[in-house]
């Protein structure tokens, strides 16, 4: 219980120092943000209007001591101000009309990559030396060497565009109503196979040596040689003493890997036009969105934060050398 309180403390001061950082983003760029913006806007605003902006963006004559608790108190009501490039749509609106899309993008390829990957790390360190040893780690090594917009821009070719196997781009049909019919949730998942396969394709390598290094260090300790001394299934050894060891840093990197979930896979939602936070944060950078930026960083900075919580939390069920006495 100490253990779990003092690390909830350390992401509290974390959270608050990413609201601090994000209250100061747009005041520290060179330059006026909301010159900058308006100079890419056609037609001419008077004083009152551009008073207007400054007073939407924060960055009115108010001290900056009061902007600070102005901007404070707004985030935890909810209220991320107006979105510049949707105007008027507020941006707590935007990102949650989109946030959807890019958790079910990354958490579905990460979920497969995690699962997929630590299985075939497990078997491949058991055996040691064997085929799939052998041959596996270099190839996935190899494919995920590359970069996500290269082995995206492959896939939509070949599968895509070549042989018309999957849908070059969007979540769904165009001109598709959203329902929960199945026939919209299968058309769904049709077009989620190819985004999704390109990122599991280019992440499952890493899991897979993270849990084959680990597994054959755990394989090494007094207690295996003690499990099979006492006649013990192999497959028993295996999974619910060796793996559940390994598994620990495997655990830890999935909870820093929830930042690239609600971050969204930038590059590969670009290639794919695939509706999601990341594709958003590219289209408010190009429209110098500044509080759509803001809210899209806070977003991303909670997601990891209450996600390494949550892992910490589990953390202790699985090793009790943490907890604290």
């Amino acid at each position: 219980m100490i253990f779990v309180l003092r690390r909830l403390g350390y992401y509290l001061i974390a959270f608050w120092a990413s609201l601090t950082l994000n209250f100061l983003l747009p005041r520290l760029m060179p330059g006026d943000p909301v010159g900058r913006m308006l100079s890419s806007m056609n037609g001419t605003l008077d004083d009152s209007q551009v008073a207007g902006y400054r007073h939407l963006f924060g960055l009115d004559n108010t001290p900056v001591w009061q902007q600070y608790f102005r901007y404070i108190g707004d985030v935890f009501t909810g209220n991320m101000g107006i979105s510049i490039s949707k105007f008027p749509t507020p941006v707590s609106t935007v990102i949650g009309s989109q946030i959807g899309w890019t958790i079910l993008l990354g958490g579905t390829a990460l979920i497969i990559a995690v699962v997929l990957g630590n299985l075939l790390g497990v078997f491949a360190a058991w055996r040691r030396g064997g085929a799939l040893d052998s041959l596996l780690p270099p190839i996935l090594v190899f494919v995920g060497s590359f970069p996500y917009f290269f082995v995206a821009m492959a896939a939509l070719y070949i599968f895509g565009a070549a042989l018309g196997w999957f849908p070059i781009g969007q979540a769904f049909t165009l001109g598709t109503t959203p329902s929960f019919s199945w026939d919209f949730i299968g058309d769904v998942l049709y077009h989620l196979v190819l985004p999704a396969a390109t990122i599991v394709i280019v992440t499952i390598g890493g899991w897979m040596l993270g849990m084959r290094n680990t597994m054959i260090a755990t394989a090494a300790e007094d207690y295996i040689t003690m499990a099979r001394a006492k006649g013990l299934k192999e497959g028993r050894i295996m999974f619910r003493y060796a793996a559940r060891n390994a598994m620990l840093p495997s655990v830890t990197s999935f909870g820093m890997s929830i930042g690239f979930v609600v971050g969204g896979a930038l590059l590969t939602e670009v290639v794919f036009a695939y509706p999601g936070i990341g594709y958003q944060l590219l289209t408010a950078v190009q429209a110098l969105d500044y509080p759509l930026m803001q809210g899209i960083f806070l977003s991303i900075t909670a997601a990891v934060l209450v996600a390494n919580f949550l892992v910490d939390i589990v953390y202790v069920r699985l090793d009790p050398r943490v907890r604290v006495r």
